[in-house]
């Protein structure tokens, strides 16, 4: 009988996340804005996000804030973003890759975020923008500029004309939620169901298996650790959101 309550637990869990997945976001069409740092951000931590704004109808754009050029395959890590974004419903207008010299992929570059700021700002001022999704402040690896482009949409959200503006973050996880597969839909649930506020929202990957499609158009990032890292990782399959304050 003990297998039986686990069945019947995990069911319970999974129409309760179910519930908050389609009551909790607003059903209003939005103007979303993902903004990352590297061209295949979006398919290795973002999917169930786009995956879930693009099945209700939201307009998703993305902003990417390099080439990745860090092993000189920029031009072709730019070609294989547009090549993602279609398997993820997103269209080739829709998405933005720059290739600043103030922001080149790398470790040990620091980027300006004064200048992320201004970017995004107009990015939301050309295309009607009234939501942001980014990383938080760890950036799920803890990779440099992924930490920039956080401070660089808060920087954003700091000045005086964008006090009200709506922005929500891509929760950070220890390793060992990290690297839980599936299992994170119901650990990261029940995080969400802690909080009482409606400022988390857990959003579950409908189609996993369009993380690894994706990814696999991604094919000069697409070697053997990168696999395993879709096939285990928590963001394949949920995503949870917090509210930038």
């Amino acid at each position: 009988m003990a297998w039986l309550l686990i069945f019947s637990s995990v069911l319970v869990l999974w129409i309760a996340s179910l519930f908050k997945i389609l009551h909790g976001v607003s059903v209003n069409k939005r103007n979303v804005l993902l903004v990352v740092a590297h061209p295949d951000d979006e398919s290795m931590f973002f999917t169930p996000t786009i995956n879930y704004l693009t099945s209700r109808g939201h307009n998703v754009h993305i902003l990417c804030l390099s080439i990745g050029d860090a092993d000189g395959a920029g031009n072709t890590r730019k070609e294989e973003l547009y090549q993602a974004s279609a398997i993820l419903k997103v269209p080739h207008q829709q998405v933005k890759i720059l290739d600043h010299p103030d922001f080149q992929d790398g470790f040990g570059n620091v980027w300006n975020r004064n200048l992320l700021a201004k970017i995004i700002e107009e990015e939301v001022v050309s295309h009607g923008i009234d939501l942001i999704i980014t990383f938080d402040n760890y950036g799920v690896s803890g990779h440099c500029n992924h930490r920039d482009v956080h401070y660089g949409v808060r920087k954003f959200l700091l000045a005086p004309s964008q006090r009200n503006f709506e922005a929500w973050e891509l929760v950070s996880t220890n390793i060992f939620r990290k690297y839980s597969g599936p299992v994170d839909i119901w650990l990261s649930n029940l995080y969400s169901m802690q909080c009482s506020d409606e400022m988390l929202h857990c959003l579950v990957n409908e189609h996993p298996q369009k993380s690894f499609l994706a990814m696999a158009q991604h094919a000069s990032q697409w070697v053997w650790f990168r696999k395993l890292f879709v096939a285990f990782s928590s963001c394949t399959y949920v995503n949870t959101l917090r509210k930038m304050k």
